[in-house]
């Protein structure tokens, strides 16, 4: 989280789940953007067989059967909730710690940003009425914080999408 801007700062919550964070401010300054939700676009079948394998992973040991139901259950998913939490994210990427300090602004990282391809002409081309509505909305899951933190509107998503993460109410 003190790395440069647009680095990956990957953590384990409940030393679980792993959560990709992106490096927000100058070398030296602790903070950090979380990414909650990924929409798939590409790669599902990759990113299901991942899910696959982290889900049997955190486990001591996984009999067969626990295994097959771990993975009918990923088979139903829908695309668009695959990678729809933060701890969802990094087990559809594979993430783990190890992946600390990737810059996701480099095109030849194997973890990066890309710019959805049907606006990588010319998003402006497709005017206001194309771009979705980006809303702002309390934090979940940070409860115990005291005001006025807890309620500051720094969770953005957009609004109705399929795959923004927390509970189906607050979608």
């Amino acid at each position: 989280m003190f790395g440069p801007p647009g680095h990956a700062y990957v953590y384990l919550v409940y030393g679980m789940h792993a959560c990709l964070n992106v490096v927000t401010e100058l070398d030296g300054s602790p903070a950090a953007l979380l990414i909650r939700a990924v929409e798939p676009l590409a790669g599902i079948d990759r990113m299901r067989a991942a899910r696959v394998e982290r889900a049997g992973s955190n486990r001591r040991a996984t009999p067969p059967e626990r295994a097959a139901a771990d993975r009918a259950r990923i088979e139903r998913i829908p695309d668009a909730r695959l990678a729809s939490g933060p701890g969802l994210v990094a087990a559809a990427f594979g993430l783990d710690n190890g992946w600390t300090g990737t810059d996701l602004c480099d095109p030849s990282s194997p973890l990066r940003f890309e710019m959805d391809p049907a606006l990588a002409g010319d998003p402006a081309a497709l005017g206001d009425s194309a771009a979705p509505a980006v809303v702002a909305t309390p934090r979940i899951g940070i409860g115990y914080a005291a005001e006025p933190w807890a309620s500051r509107p720094w969770r953005l998503s957009l609004a109705g999408h399929p795959s923004v993460s927390g509970p189906a109410r607050q979608r």
